[in-house]
Order: structure tokens, then sequence, then C-alpha cells
């Protein structure tokens, strides 16, 4: 694979950090960390409800901007896909949110923290499609 650096020490961190962060909202609020829930949440909002989610995603939009100027290259990234292409990979994903009842961060960390029987099948599924995915892509419609 070109272009991939193995960078055991700052996942490792980050992995942590996003434990702590899930850990914190559920201990805090009793709610999960699962994105496709807490922005579903904003579009249909109950009374009470909105301003624990507009500042997480407040958190995550203001996180990545600090990051971005204080180590832009750190989130420094290319293209090679045209636009149409990767929308239609984010309705996919959207669907695929919907479909399953949550996406990776609330089912992979916080539900596998949980041990939800429910959330193992579903991140178990959300592999497997993706491995799917890439091979059909990489034999099929070859690319790389």
């Amino acid at each position: 694979m070109q272009g991939v650096d193995f960078t055991p020490y700052s996942a490792l961190a980050g992995g942590i950090l996003i434990g702590l962060a899930a850990s914190l909202l559920l201990w805090t609020n009793g709610r999960v960390a699962g994105i496709s829930g807490i922005v579903g949440g904003l579009w249909r909002p109950v009374a009470g409800d909105l301003s624990w989610r507009a500042l997480f995603l407040g958190g995550l939009l203001t996180g990545g901007v600090v990051a971005a100027l204080l180590v832009p290259e750190a989130l420094a990234f290319s293209l090679d896909r045209s636009l149409p292409l990767m929308a239609v990979g984010g309705l996919l994903v959207g669907f695929g949110t919907r479909l399953g009842s949550g996406c990776t961060s609330g089912h992979g960390v916080c539900g596998n923290a949980r041990l939800s029987p429910r959330s193992i099948v579903a991140t178990v599924t959300f592999i497997a499609a993706g491995m799917v995915t890439v091979l059909a892509l990489r034999t099929i419609g070859g690319v790389s």
C-alpha cells in the first residue's frame, strides 16, 4: 500500500480520547455517543434535548478546526474520486446508518463496550460489508 503510515501511538491516544468522551457523555447525560443518532435528533428535536446535541456536534467541529490550525499536516488529504461518486457514497452511508439503527460510533464504540448483542452483530456486519465493498471495487471495478 502506498502512502499509508503506521501510527500506533497517535491511534492509541485517539482511541483513548474517544473512549473517554463516550464514557463521559454516558455517565453525565446517560446518552450514547452515536453520531448518526445525535444528528438525527437535531432534525426532530425533543424539548430539552437540543442543547446537548448541538454542544456535542459543536465540540466535534471545534476540535477539527483547532486541529487544522495547530497541526494542519495531520488533516491533509487528497481526493482521487469524483464528487458525484463521493455524494453517492455519502448517501449510501446515511441509508446504512438508518437501516442499521446506528453507526460505527454508536454501535462500534459504545454498544460493543456495553456488550450489546445488537451492536456486536451490527459492527460485524459493518466490517464485513466494508470488506466486500473494497474487494468488489478492487477486483470488478479496478479501483485501488
